[in-house]
């Protein structure tokens, strides 16, 4: 089992998790690794469910603030171990998200009394489908773990309080045809060339920008795969498009549906995959104090993350860690130094360290 060591700054720190490789499936090491490193630490509480590892301070403050990451990675692109050079840490999971992890183990570590109750959440399996987080399966199996008054979720955000979340559907677009040999097509009828009515509906369709609490959320329906073909010499009888939605908070899934089916009208749409989106929730006490500590003007996220989560259990959540969403899931990811000490800087602040 690697040993991680809480005494080494939040840079080295973040070194320390990306070079224990951790992409999904895969977490079972790191979170041995942060579990035996928890429960060494006197003044914290620590579960465990599966790879998620969780721990909390019981001093019974007035407010209960949950700080939330996932430990798992994409895969590799040939980016670990990590190098530093320039300001700037560069491995997989340097920015997503592994240095906010770090910043949250620091917190645990060296903050034993905040002016916060605080609970800290480590989880697995944030980066593939959405029936395996972590973070799901102890919202269903363990909710008391993540009650509070108020999260935050460690997500690469530059140091950048960013509200809620886009919701994000994915569907399948099934096209039929009739197989026939390829030197006789006239006797088939081609899925594949089915298929361009479907690419140039979705390449016409305007997405909506809404505003929702002063911040601009950018809507977008876009074709993400597509699989047909048989064999050289076959016309072939089936072919799928593979389709994502990212749609506003301030629609339902249902309405998000609705959405691509309407765009979609005459073709056979199954939905595959779907997740919420959550509200900004910026009026919140407990998020307007943060914002203020942050100091910059809040943004929206575009992209789904886990305050979908936090926001259907009632808590209000926001997105805030050190790294650059740009370079997320890139072979050239990197974070830089002097963010991830920021972040470590802000979360002591608020937490009157």
């Amino acid at each position: 089992m690697p040993h991680l060591d809480l005494s080494l700054d939040a840079p080295a720190l973040t070194v320390a998790l990306c070079d224990v490789e951790s992409v999904s499936g895969g977490e079972r090491p790191l979170a041995d690794a942060i579990e035996a490193a928890l429960r060494s630490i006197d003044h914290l509480e620590v579960d465990r469910d599966g790879d998620a590892v969780v721990a909390r301070t019981s001093l019974g403050r007035s407010e209960r603030v949950v700080l939330a990451g996932h430990i798992d990675t994409v895969p590799l692109g040939d980016n670990l171990p990590c190098r530093v050079a320039d300001g700037r840490i560069h491995g997989c999971g340097t920015t997503d998200m592994k240095s906010g992890v770090a910043v949250a183990l620091r917190l645990a570590a060296w903050v034993p009394s905040p002016n916060r109750d605080v609970t800290y959440v480590f989880y697995d399996h944030e980066e593939v489908e959405a029936e395996k987080n972590g973070l799901g399966r102890i919202a269903h199996g363990h909710p008391s773990w993540l009650a509070g008054d108020f999260a935050v979720l460690m997500e690469p955000t530059n140091a950048t309080v960013e509200g809620g979340c886009q919701g994000s559907l994915r569907a399948d677009v099934v096209l039929r045809g009739h197989r026939a040999h390829s030197a006789r097509s006239w006797r088939g009828s081609n899925a594949v060339h089915a298929a361009g009515e479907v690419l140039q509906r979705l390449a016409a369709f305007v997405p909506d920008t809404v505003e929702i609490d002063g911040l601009i959320y950018r809507e977008g329906l876009n074709a993400v795969g597509i699989s047909g073909g048989v064999a050289g010499n076959v016309i072939p009888d089936e072919c799928v498009v593979t389709v994502n939605y990212r749609f506003a908070p301030s629609k339902t899934e249902d309405e998000a549906a609705d959405v691509v089916r309407r765009v979609l009208a005459g073709f056979e749409v199954t939905v595959s995959d779907s997740a919420p989106g959550a509200l900004p929730g910026l009026a919140h006490p407990a998020a307007a104090a943060f914002v203020a500590m942050v100091g910059r003007d809040p943004q929206p996220k575009f992209g789904w993350t886990d305050v979908a989560r936090f926001s259907a259990l009632g808590v209000p959540a926001v997105n805030y860690g050190p790294g650059d969403p740009s370079v997320a899931h890139q072979r050239e990811e990197y974070c830089d130094i002097a963010r991830i000490l920021e972040c470590e800087q802000t979360m002591r602040a608020w937490l009157g360290a």
